[in-house]
């Protein structure tokens, strides 16, 4: 059985992307040669396998940099990572049904609007769960993974809005 596949694992941005973050984007980072941070505490704790990470990206293949990203970290993490890429709708269909089914991804990367929909049904695992330290995050990071309290994650990346306007008009 793979790590992580009863029917509440961490398929949601709460243990996905805050894995994204922590791990994929730090071992992107690293200087040649130095060790890459764990990805996960799941990760750290099997000693290898197979990780099914969903993503919004459908747009990437093999070739493109962010495919190769999650291949290099798994590599480095010492984890087989296969990696699916959906439409924003459909993949928050196919977590939702996934999660009733009891095969649930082992990381699930979507846009924040869509935490509260997954949190509500059940179908993420909060950071706390997951014994993911998230204390050195800025809240309004976290704040966009929170629900009712719980943290299920961090974005892996943040929009800056800027508005421009001529006061004389």
């Amino acid at each position: 059985m793979r790590p992580g596949s009863n029917g509440r694992r961490a398929a949601g941005m709460g243990a996905a992307v805050l894995v994204a973050a922590t791990g994929l984007a730090a071992c992107s980072s690293q200087p040649d040669g130095a060790a890459a941070p764990s990805a996960g505490a799941g990760q750290a704790a099997a000693g290898g396998g197979t990780y099914t990470i969903w993503d919004p990206y459908p747009q990437y293949d093999k070739s493109s940099d962010w495919v190769k990203l999650l291949d290099t970290c798994g590599t480095q993490a010492g984890v087989t990572v296969e990696r699916t890429g959906y439409d924003t709708t459909d993949l928050t269909n196919k977590a939702l049904l996934a999660a009733q089914q009891g095969n649930s991804p082992d990381v699930l990367i979507v846009d924040n609007p869509v935490v509260s929909t997954l949190a509500e049904a059940g179908v993420l695992t909060t950071t706390e769960e997951n014994k993911l330290d998230v204390t050195s995050i800025a809240p309004n990071l976290l704040a966009a993974g929170q629900l009712g309290g719980k943290t299920y994650g961090i974005p892996i990346g943040a929009n800056t809005l800027a508005l421009y306007y001529n006061k004389e008009v």
